[in-house]
């Protein structure tokens, strides 16, 4: 079936790309099978390295303590930064030029600094400038960095969910007379939801996973830097890897299930479909500009 990206491959080409799956599936078994042998060889996969797992301890004392602390520092972090990314996206498509340039400017300067940079200086911030304890420094570090990354990240994509927008929503809006305020929350922003869905889900995992630099370089109580305390009393390393690993591919597909299930619901809705809004519709959004713009109409007077 041909597409607009490629054509209908013919007998050459798809004999050409059963071989090359064949030989791309034989040299994955064989980089599986040298990597547990390896680690076989090294005694990581026997019955002893795996038996903390099954075990309470070893949940109660390091994992779920740290799968907490990483859900709390990327709960508080997500809670602060799409609020704030969709206010910088929305400020830099003002009619004000001042308004546009500084928030493009705090946009730009910090989507362009890296994550762990951003951390680094805000734990030295509150290590100087501030009250805050060494024991609650680092959730402090890690929740700061990771807000004024993200929300440049994000306030990015709110612009430009509403730019994909048709431009004759926002005309039609402003003909019968609704304000830019109006037209936002009531028209533009409903409908760009469902468009910039999958981007800020997949920067949500992006904030749930950057939790861990906040362990390796700050000492954050979170679930990596717990798996090193646990490998380094039961030494399991590699075990101690692969069990975090799976931890974060759940939490993470849970996640973008959880997401994927909200944009079916919203495109469902008739406020995210784009859908023709009658007249009562546009009489809740707007009373006073529409009853006049109505009644002339039926009246047929202009």
């Amino acid at each position: 079936m041909s597409s607009v990206l490629y054509d209908t491959p013919g007998p050459r080409a798809k004999w050409r790309n059963v071989v090359f799956s064949v030989v791309f599936f034989v040299l994955l078994a064989l980089l599986l099978w040298w990597l547990w042998r390896a680690m076989d060889d090294k005694g990581q996969l026997t019955s002893a390295m795996w038996k903390p797992f099954s075990e309470s301890e070893a949940w109660t004392t390091y994992l779920l303590p740290g799968l907490a602390d990483t859900l709390k520092a990327a709960a508080l972090a997500m809670v602060i930064a799409l609020p704030l990314g969709a206010v910088f996206g929305i400020a830099r498509l003002s009619d004000h030029r001042w308004v546009r340039a500084v928030s493009g400017t705090v946009v730009e300067f910090f989507r362009a600094i890296p994550v762990l940079l951003l951390m680094l200086f805000a734990n030295e911030f509150y290590a100087r400038s501030t009250n805050v304890g060494s024991a609650d420094r680092p959730l402090y570090a890690v929740v700061t960095g990771l807000v004024l990354y993200n929300a440049a990240v994000l306030a990015e994509i709110v612009r430009a969910g509403i730019l994909s927008l048709p431009r004759g929503q926002t005309e039609a809006a402003h003909a019968i007379g609704l304000r830019k305020g109006q037209t936002m929350s009531s028209i533009l922003l409903p409908q760009a939801v469902t468009a910039m869905l999958p981007a800020i889900v997949s920067q949500l995992v992006v904030i749930v996973k950057d939790t861990a630099l906040g362990g390796v370089m700050l000492g954050f109580t979170d679930l990596l830097n717990s798996r090193g305390t646990l490998a380094a009393n039961y030494a399991n390393v590699i075990p101690s890897f692969i069990v975090v690993a799976a931890m974060y591919i759940v939490l993470n597909f849970l996640l973008t299930s959880f997401a994927g299930w909200l944009e079916r619901y919203l495109r469902r809705s008739k406020r995210s479909t784009g859908a023709v809004l009658g007249a009562e519709d546009m009489e809740e959004l707007n009373p006073a500009g529409t009853a006049g713009t109505f009644g002339a109409g039926a009246g047929g007077s202009i």
